[in-house]
């Protein structure tokens, strides 16, 4: 079992906040990742999206899923030597398929994400994701990770 923080989060991808949509790692294999993000009712975005009603965007769920998806395969390659990305570049979004909205997120839940390489072509990973808000599932996706030089 691997715990990352914030720190060790920004080591391996490129987000920052505002648009870190990862709070901590709870625990990250080279096929599997779970991860934690803390829905603050003070995101900017609630005063935007159903204001007198504020639900996280589900597009916000989808993020938060690919950048677990990018901490595991950036990870992946300091424990893999064929699975390290070229020197210089991040995991970025490839694709985004299959995605199932089950139940709306309101602020101030913690979310967590799980994470499944499901194949991999070279430096594209695919990936399965699940996110739950205590025991429901609220989203679910399919998705892709490669390789692209660093921004």
């Amino acid at each position: 079992m691997t715990a990352l923080n914030t720190q060790q989060i920004q080591e391996l991808i490129p987000h920052r906040p505002p648009f870190l949509w990862i709070d901590e790692v709870l625990d990250v294999t080279d096929v599997h990742i779970v991860a934690r993000k803390f829905v603050s009712p003070d995101w900017d975005g609630f005063r935007g999206h159903y204001p007198h009603e504020p639900i996280l965007p589900g597009v916000i769920l989808c993020e938060a899923s690919m950048q677990a998806g990018a901490i595991l395969v950036a990870r992946r390659g300091l424990t893999d030597p064929t699975a390290a990305l070229p020197e210089g570049n991040v995991p970025v979004a490839a694709r985004l398929n299959h995605v199932k909205f089950k139940q709306m997120v309101r602020p101030n839940v913690l979310l967590e994400i799980e994470a499944d390489v499901t194949d991999r072509m070279g430096q594209t990973f695919f990936l399965s994701a699940k996110v739950r808000v205590g025991e429901k599932l609220v989203a679910t996706m399919d998705f892709a990770c490669t390789s692209a030089p660093r921004p």
